[in-house]
C-alpha cells in the first residue's frame, strides 16, 4: 500500500516537473496611449474597465512599470527588441524598426512557437517576417456596426462609431496550430486620439472624470476625458474576449497573459514626457498557478525586461543584443528587487525633442538637450479640446501654475522630483541643496549609462512637422520618415 501511494506521488511530482519545464504560451496585449492610472486596477474606479480588473484579480499588478520611450513606434520598438530607442535606429516616431534589428519574435519562431501579430501595426514592413502570420488592422481601423459578430467584435450603437483595430485579436487565436506553443502580439488601437462620441453602448459622463492635476477643470476638457474613457472601455471588451477564448480552448492555465500600454495618456504633459505620468505603464501579468493571483508588485521593472523573459520562461537563451533583464522571479516573489533605476528617452515626435531621465524607486532625474522648446503634447492632442482650452486660459492668464508647465520655455536644464512627497512631479528640487548629493548620484547614473549604451546627442535635432499651437502639419513633413540610424554599437549592458 505504501509503495503504491509512494509510487502515485513519484509520478504526480514527475508530471508535475514535466508541466514546469514546458515552454508557456505568451499573449501580449498593447493598449495605445492608456495611461498607468485610468484603469481600476491603479486606481481610477470611473473608468469601466471590467475585464482589466478581472485580469488584475487573476494576476499580478506591477505598481512601477515602465516603457523606454513615451512615444507609440518608439516604445513599441524597444519592446520587441529588448533594446532601448537609441539603440534600435529608431528612436523617432514613425521610423521602421531595421531589418538588422534582432528580435525575441524570431527566437521564440525558431524554437517551436507559433507567432502571429493582430492589430496596429507600428514596427514597419522589414520585420513582419518575423511573425508566422500578421493581421495587421487597415489604416482606418474598422468601422464598427450594430449588433455583435460571432462575440469577436463589439459592435456599438449610434453614428460615428471609432475603431478599434482589435477585430482579429481573437479569430488569430481560434487560427492558431494546436500542437506548438504560440506567442501573440495584440495591439490596439484604443484609447488613441482622435475621439468621436457613441463608441460605447453606456457613455461615461464627463462629470464623473478624474481631471489629473495638470489640466483644468473645465467643460471642454472633462468632455474630452469622458471620449478617452469610452475608448479604454472599448478596449476592455476585447481583453475580456481575449480571456474567454483562453478559456474555452482550455490553455488559461498554460499561458502567460501581459497587458500594458505604449505610453501615457494624449494630454499635456502626459504623452512624450519623460515623467511618470509618460512613461509608467499599466503592466498586469497572469500565468495561473505560476504566478500569486491578486498580487501587486513595487519593485521597477521596464518594457526591455520582456523581451528576455519571454525568452528566459521559453528556455531560450537571448543573446548579447538584449539590453533588459530576466524579471520573472518576481513572477514568484514579488517583493524582489532585480533594476535599482529605470532609464527612459524622449526623441523626435512631431516637434524636435531630446531629453533623458532616470527613475530610482523614490526619485526621479531629467535632463534636457532641449530646452529652448516648450513641452508640446503631440500634434493630435495640440488640436484637442483640451488643449485649445488650455491656450485659451493661457491668454487670459487663468492657468494655475501646475497647468502652465507645458507652455514654459527654456525650461530648466535639470529637474529632480521626490516622487514620495510629490507623486506628480511639480516641484522641482535640483537647485535645492538639501538634494544636492541625489542630483550627482543621478547625474552619474546618466553619464554611466549614456557611455555604456552610446548615447551620443546628434550635431542637429530633427525639425517641427506641425505647428505648435494649432497642430497643423508644416510644409516640412516627411512620410514616410526614414530610419535614425544610431551611432550605438551592439550593447548587452542594461
Amino acid at each position: 500500500m505504501r509503495l503504491t501511494l509512494l509510487t502515485g506521488i513519484l509520478a504526480i511530482l514527475s508530471l508535475a516537473s514535466v508541466r514546469a519545464a514546458e515552454p508557456p504560451n505568451i499573449v501580449l496585449m498593447i493598449a495605445d496611449d492608456l495611461a498607468w492610472d485610468d484603469c481600476g486596477p491603479f486606481g481610477n474606479p470611473h473608468v469601466g474597465t471590467p475585464n482589466i480588473d478581472r485580469l488584475a484579480r487573476e494576476g499580478m499588478c506591477f505598481d512601477r512599470a515602465f516603457v523606454m520611450a513615451s512615444s507609440c513606434s518608439p516604445s513599441r520598438c524597444s519592446i520587441i527588441t529588448g533594446r532601448y530607442p537609441h539603440n534600435t535606429d529608431a528612436q523617432e516616431l514613425h521610423q521602421p524598426l531595421p531589418k538588422e534589428q534582432v528580435t525575441f519574435v524570431e527566437k521564440l519562431k525558431a524554437s517551436g512557437y507559433w507567432t502571429a501579430a493582430a492589430g496596429k501595426w507600428h514596427l514597419g514592413g522589414a520585420v513582419k517576417n518575423r511573425f508566422d502570420v500578421v493581421r495587421e488592422a487597415n489604416a482606418a481601423g474598422y468601422q464598427l456596426g450594430t449588433g455583435k459578430d460571432a462575440g469577436d467584435k463589439l459592435a456599438f450603437e449610434g453614428a460615428g462609431a471609432a475603431q478599434s483595430g482589435c477585430d482579429q485579436w481573437v479569430p488569430v487565436l481560434r487560427d492558431r496550430p494546436k500542437d506548438k506553443p504560440f506567442f501573440l502580439w495584440l495591439a490596439s488601437l484604443d484609447p488613441h486620439r482622435d475621439y468621436q462620441p457613441n463608441t460605447i453602448p453606456t457613455p461615461h459622463r464627463p462629470e464623473d472624470v478624474v481631471v489629473p492635476v495638470e489640466l483644468p477643470d473645465t467643460p471642454e476638457v472633462r468632455k474630452d476625458l469622458a471620449l478617452y474613457y469610452d475608448e479604454i472601455s472599448r478596449l476592455d471588451h476585447f481583453v475580456g474576449a481575449v480571456l474567454d477564448e483562453l478559456d474555452r480552448q482550455g490553455v488559461a492555465n498554460d499561458t502567460l497573459v501581459l497587458f500594458l500600454s505604449d505610453n501615457g495618456r494624449p494630454f499635456p504633459r502626459f504623452k512624450t514626457t519623460v515623467y511618470d505620468g509618460g512613461v509608467k505603464t499599466p503592466l498586469i501579468a497572469r500565468w495561473p498557478g505560476r504566478m500569486p493571483a491578486g498580487a501587486r508588485c513595487d519593485s521597477l521593472v521596464s518594457t526591455i525586461d520582456l523581451a528576455p523573459t519571454f525568452l528566459k520562461l521559453a528556455g531560450v537563451q537571448p543573446g548579447p543584443t538584449f539590453q533588459g533583464k530576466d524579471v520573472s522571479p518576481l513572477f514568484r516573489d514579488p517583493t524582489a528587487r532585480i533594476n535599482d533605476v529605470i532609464i527612459a528617452e524622449r526623441n523626435w515626435h512631431d516637434y524636435a525633442a531630446r531629453g533623458r531621465s532616470v527613475r530610482s524607486e523614490r526619485f526621479r532625474y531629467v535632463k534636457n538637450d532641449d530646452r529652448e522648446s516648450n513641452l508640446n503634447p503631440p500634434a493630435d492632442a495640440v488640436r484637442s479640446p483640451t488643449f485649445v482650452a488650455m491656450r485659451k486660459l493661457r491668454d487670459e492668464g487663468k492657468l494655475t501654475p501646475e497647468q502652465s508647465t507645458c507652455f514654459f520655455s527654456p525650461r530648466p536644464a535639470e529637474e529632480l522630483y521626490d516622487l514620495t512627497a510629490d507623486p506628480h512631479e511639480l516641484k522641482n528640487l535640483a537647485a535645492d541643496p538639501k538634494y544636492a548629493e541625489t542630483l550627482v548620484e543621478m547625474r552619474k547614473t546618466l553619464a554611466d549609462w549614456q557611455q555604456r549604451t552610446n548615447d551620443v546627442a546628434p550635431d542637429k535635432l530633427s525639425p517641427d512637422e506641425f505647428d505648435r499651437e494649432t497642430g497643423d502639419p508644416l510644409p516640412n513633413r516627411v512620410r514616410p520618415r526614414p530610419t535614425k540610424r544610431a551611432t550605438a554599437k551592439s550593447a548587452s549592458a542594461p
